[in-house]
């Protein structure tokens, strides 16, 4: 059942450099068709994820997918990475439940959620989290961003710091999160990425076969429900065309940016640091290993540089670092992450 949740009416992408690189699995852009037109383009398919699907009103003809997986105890809400929707939490979020109650918000104009051609401020963002919260009402939850959701996860503690009881920044403390005029600029990542493979046609033969290549080319598995909010489906079943979004290009745009210089909430900040490329490096060709290596010394150089920053300049973060980690983090290393958000709940 879909239901909808008016609100108050509040006014108000991943790390870009990632954005720019991480093959196929990580630049997911799709659109803002509903939950029901979804199931009916995936034919027999049905969502594994126990989940209930709501939308909130958060703004004038702006409706924002709310996921709820259940749980008990103090509600979790899980912000996705630019691009992404909240269907990439949708295994991760069920080992969180046994202790929370565990949500995930859909961005505006990107997955089910609509949006109205308006600005895409950072502070707009942080709004449509609050104006959530308010719908549900939901008392003290913490709030768990991957990547860009740093910098909603920032808005709210810096604007509404008495709403949230805490923030985990999944990768996701960088300069659109925290920046006390010392933390590198995007200038400063520019340079020659690598390139990842593109899937061949037995790849794309099915959802099932492309989350499998998924898991091969990136070494962790993202959920397929999260591949099918983001390609079409033929009607042969295999993978279609990439969804373009409404909001598509609207992040990290010039003017939409705003500097956060405090996080005055307790904060688990999670870095990956040196960053893991994906398995896929080991067969390449020797030129994309050369461009990956320097693009590595100079990732993990800046990385640390913001951790330290983190470290330095917000008393209230408990900064950790995990090796050799994808950017998502939280697939790749899902073990260590979990551990050290029970940890971090457990003493708040």
């Amino acid at each position: 059942m879909v239901r909808i949740y008016p609100s108050v009416k509040i006014v108000w992408c991943s790390r870009a450099k990632w954005c720019r690189y991480i093959n196929v699995v990580s630049i997911i852009f799709v659109s803002s068709l509903a939950a029901s037109v979804y199931a009916q383009a995936a034919g027999d398919w049905v969502d594994p994820s126990p989940h209930k699907v709501t939308f909130v009103l958060v703004d004038t003809d702006v409706r924002l997918e709310v996921l709820d997986w259940g749980g008990t105890g103090r509600p979790l809400v899980l912000l996705a990475g630019g691009g992404n929707t909240a269907h990439v939490f949708d295994d991760f979020a069920l080992q969180l439940k046994n202790q929370n109650h565990v949500y995930g918000i859909t961005r505006r104009g990107f997955g089910a959620s609509s949006y109205a051609g308006s600005d895409y401020a950072s502070d707009r963002l942080g709004d449509d989290v609050v104006a959530v919260l308010d719908a549900l009402k939901l008392t003290k939850p913490v709030l768990v961003g991957h990547s860009l959701a740093g910098l909603e996860m920032s808005s709210v503690a810096t604007r509404y710091p008495k709403r949230i009881a805490g923030a985990v920044y999944l990768d996701a403390a960088y300069a659109y999160a925290f920046d006390n005029g010392q933390s590198p600029s995007l200038s400063e990542y520019q340079g020659a990425t690598p390139r990842g493979p593109s899937p061949g046609p037995d790849d794309l033969a099915s959802f099932a076969a492309f989350t499998k290549w998924n898991a091969r080319t990136n070494g962790f598995a993202m959920p397929e429900s999260e591949f099918r909010q983001n390609w079409e489906t033929s009607p042969d079943g295999h993978v279609g065309k990439r969804r373009i979004p409404q909001a598509a290009g609207k992040i990290m745009q010039p003017g939409t940016l705003k500097k956060y210089a405090a996080i005055p909430v307790p904060a688990l900040v999670i870095f990956a640091v040196p960053h893991d490329l994906g398995p896929w490096l080991k067969t390449a060709d020797v030129t994309a290993q050369e461009t990956a290596k320097k693009f590595a010394a100079l990732d993990s150089s800046l990385t640390e540089r913001q951790a330290k920053i983190v470290e330095e300049g917000v008393p209230t973060a408990h900064v950790i670092r995990i090796a050799n980690a994808s950017h998502f983090l939280y697939l790749s290393h899902q073990a260590e992450v979990l551990r050290e958000i029970r940890a971090f709940l457990n003493r708040l």
